[in-house]
């Protein structure tokens, strides 16, 4: 997995397989908010995320309050969104699930 900046068509294309990700205002990153039943719910998702960020070293920026889990990736070492983000991205909705 490269961790070369996406551009133009690879990048829409990839932000276009990843259900109510969007391009984050001001930032080259992408986020997406989650809402849980509750906050067991949120925070056991986060530790699902927590482990596999860690496992590839790619962690994101997130907050959580209560039920709601708001996430924000960006490869920092790129200056952008790459392919890390968006290899991240398809598990967190994987895990929310």
């Amino acid at each position: 997995m490269t961790t070369t900046k996406l551009s133009g068509k690879a990048r829409a294309d990839a932000l276009a397989d990843l259900a109510g990700w969007a391009e984050a205002s001001g930032r080259d990153a992408i986020h997406k908010s989650f809402k849980f039943a509750d906050f067991n719910q949120a925070w056991g998702f986060m530790t699902r995320v927590a482990l596999a960020a860690e496992k590839a070293d790619h962690h994101p920026e997130w907050s959580n309050v209560y039920n709601r889990v708001e996430i924000l990736l960006s490869t920092h070492d790129a200056g952008g969104v790459t392919e890390k983000d968006i290899a991240l991205a398809k598990f967190i909705d994987q895990a929310a699930t």
